[in-house]
């Protein structure tokens, strides 16, 4: 496994003139440091791993036994990589660091998991204005528990320090993840067929899209500060911006496995409508009814508070549903049964049905009917 700190560099000497030569520290590089970050993710390293995992922490390239493969008949395999966009600001304000490693991994797994495959390992990059040991391990860390709940290994990942380019406080991560499925077990819109039915599974709260606008609304224009307790929200409203996107790597596997699976959409940037379009064919349209679930306190306050209107919070955040399985109509019970087992909070969002308008844009691939329930009504 490889994670490297920014790049070594030879000690300070003087020039010719016997006066101090310039050197990579006084550049702002803290080599140091960034061995010392390295020491303190190792434990958090090690025990995201898996059997096919080889070598150790230092490396220059993480590795993955591919022998694991033989037992496919025609392996394909799926790669995404991500990020977790402005979350990363409320992190820093909030010097909370431990969670946004999670985050990453979930918005890398879950794109992986809906074409069927398994995520068998992933490599992170972490861009610091300046190391700070301890917390560039805390980052880590949560990359690494991201992986154990999302069954795939941590392998790989590098440490940059860009001062001058970050602030010394600032960072970015970003990720990339590799997964398997077997050819005949792909997933997606090919799959789909009028009479299936679309279920929908709750998100943990705004996941990681969509910050850019709460930041807006909440931050800018409310002026409130992370600290500030919301009734509405039960906590302090950074406390709610910072819960960890929910990883359904391994929920979408178990139901793969328990009944038959057609496909699944991760609902990320553009919102419930856009994201399943992805899956539905041409001909088809999913009607999905907003009666079927009411979302968590913070996207209505997001939207009160910032007088958003409603396709505007519909296609920039979740609104409560974080992944989406797509299944014949006699698999329903089994998944609800199987994901309810998981812990997972499910339900039946609509059905695919042939498609009255002959346009094909998204609009027409997805429908929203009705009204969210009124919260106490």
């Amino acid at each position: 496994m490889s994670d490297n700190a920014a790049p070594r560099a030879a000690a300070d000497a003087p020039d010719a003139a016997g006066a101090a030569g310039a050197s990579y520290a006084a550049a702002g590089v803290d080599i140091e440091a960034g061995d010392t970050a390295v020491e303190l993710m190792k434990k958090w390293v090690a025990g995201a791993q898996r059997p096919e995992s080889v070598g150790g922490l230092g490396g220059f390239a993480g590795l993955f036994d591919a022998s694991a493969l033989r037992g496919y008949t025609r392996p394909l395999l799926a790669s995404a990589t991500d990020g977790v966009g402005t979350k990363v600001a409320v992190a820093q304000r909030m010097d909370v660091h431990d969670t946004i490693g999670r985050d990453l991994v979930a918005m890398v797994v879950d794109d992986l998991v809906v074409c069927g495959a398994e995520p068998l390992f992933m490599t992170d990059y972490i861009c610091v204005g300046k190391v700070h040991p301890e917390r560039v391990a805390a980052i880590v860390k949560g990359i690494a528990e991201g992986c154990v709940l999302a069954g795939c290994a941590l392998v790989g990942g590098e440490t940059a320090e860009h001062p001058g380019l970050l602030g010394p406080d600032e960072y970015d991560v970003a990720g990339a993840g590799t997964g398997v499925v077997e050819a005949d077990r792909l997933l997606g819109a090919e799959r789909v067929r009028a009479g299936d039915v679309v279920i929908g599974m709750a998100s943990s709260g705004l996941h990681s899209n969509g910050y850019s606008l709460v930041r807006h609304v909440l931050l800018e224009r409310m002026g409130w500060s992370l600290e500030r307790r919301v009734p509405e929200l039960g906590r302090t409203l950074g406390e709610e911006l910072l819960e960890p996107t929910r990883i359904y790597s391994l929920d979408c596997l178990a139901l793969v496995r328990a009944t038959e699976v057609h496909a699944f959409a991760h609902i990320t940037g553009g919102g419930l409508a856009a994201n399943l379009a992805r899956v539905v064919p041409d001909g088809l349209t999913a009607r999905l009814d907003r009666a079927s679930w009411t979302p968590a306190p913070v996207f209505s306050l997001v939207g009160a508070a910032g007088r958003v209107a409603r396709p505007e919070l519909e296609k920039t955040l979740n609104m409560g549903v974080g992944m989406v399985a797509v299944v014949p109509g006699e698999a329903v019970e089994a998944a609800l049964t199987t994901l309810a087992g998981r812990e997972v909070d499910a339900w039946v969002l609509g059905t695919v049905e042939e498609r009255t308008e002959h346009r094909g844009d998204a609009a027409a691939a997805v429908v929203l009917h009705g009204d969210h329930p009124v919260p106490g009504a």
